[in-house]
């Protein structure tokens, strides 16, 4: 299975670009073409009608992006019909080749943690996806059980450090020993990250999660995890524009690299999606994509 960190990065650099398309099914928001009954969480409808919508969601991104960000709540609210369909959505984008980064944002301390990591990370996992989002805020050892697991599988995860929305500073920005609380996550996080680190690309299979909405804070976190992925997500719907998405990216060997950034609902919900014409929703999809993506290209160009 080898390295996350090289799997990631040399499938960004074939693609051509770093958006990772969010997958957050909010029912009210699927277009009326895959919708069937009052599309409820608890209509024993909604799940395959979501699936629908799902796959051939897929279908359009496949060899536009090389990873996805499906949203475990949006899922999990459909019950044991949408933990189901999590499961065929995993399935169904890694045979389409595409990296599945699962964003449930676990976080507890020893077993717990470990059947949260045997859920999603092992071999044998029932939702075997390609890294997971985790949160720290238990202590270092609460992240044992993942890194095992991604050490012994081939994984990825992505340690929450700064996140996108306007609350984060709560608690993130406390100033700890002189310093602000993501800055001391970080540092404790920095020699995990060069155990991490992958032969081919050099960029670890440890990743944190920098919201595109503080670019100020990203390039602090940049310096203090020069080798460390990062997902970036608020580009998009959440008013993170490109030019702040990639500001921590650094030179590679085929342009600026350093991570991923994601969008979900401008590209998955766009102007024109909400439609029962397959053609016309799928133009919107394809619009949408197309302009996410090269948003960000252009951002990347202009880096000095």
């Amino acid at each position: 299975m080898g390295f996350f960190g090289d799997r990631l990065i040399e499938k960004i650099r074939k693609i051509g670009n770093p958006l990772c398309v969010g997958l957050d099914p909010y029912l009210e928001k699927i277009p009326p073409l895959f919708c069937d009954g009052p599309m409820t969480p608890n209509d024993p409808r909604t799940a395959e009608a979501t699936k629908h919508f799902l796959m051939s969601l897929i279908d359009l991104l496949e060899n536009k992006v090389a990873i996805i960000k499906p949203q475990s709540a949006f899922f999990e609210r459909m019950g044991w019909r949408g933990i189901k369909l999590l499961e065929e959505t995993i399935c169904y984008a890694r045979k389409r080749g595409l990296l599945v980064l699962m964003d449930a944002k676990r976080g507890d301390i020893g077993s717990t943690a470990t059947a949260y990591a045997q859920s999603f990370l092992t071999e044998d996992a029932p939702l075997r996806s390609d890294a997971l989002t985790v949160s720290p805020f238990l202590g270092t050892d609460t992240l044992e059980p993942y890194l095992k697991s991604a050490r012994n599988n081939g994984a990825g995860i992505f340690i929450l450090v700064k996140t996108s929305n306007p609350g984060s500073g709560d608690f993130q920005d406390m100033l700890v020993g002189g310093r602000a609380l993501y800055e001391k996550i970080a540092e404790k996080l920095a020699p995990l990250s060069q155990d991490f680190k992958a032969p081919r690309t050099g960029w670890s299979s440890l990743g944190i999660v920098v919201g595109a909405t503080y670019p100020a804070q990203g390039e602090s976190l940049r310096n203090l995890l020069p080798n460390t992925p990062f997902l970036i997500p608020g580009y998009g719907a959440q008013g993170g524009g490109a030019d702040d998405a990639v500001r921590t990216f650094v030179k590679g060997p085929a342009g600026y690299e350093g991570g991923i950034i994601n969008s979900s609902r401008a590209v998955i919900f766009p102007e024109g999606g909400n439609t029962s014409t397959p053609k016309k929703w799928e133009a919107a999809i394809s619009e949408a994509l197309q302009q996410a993506v090269d948003g960000l290209k252009e951002a990347l160009a202009q880096k000095p």
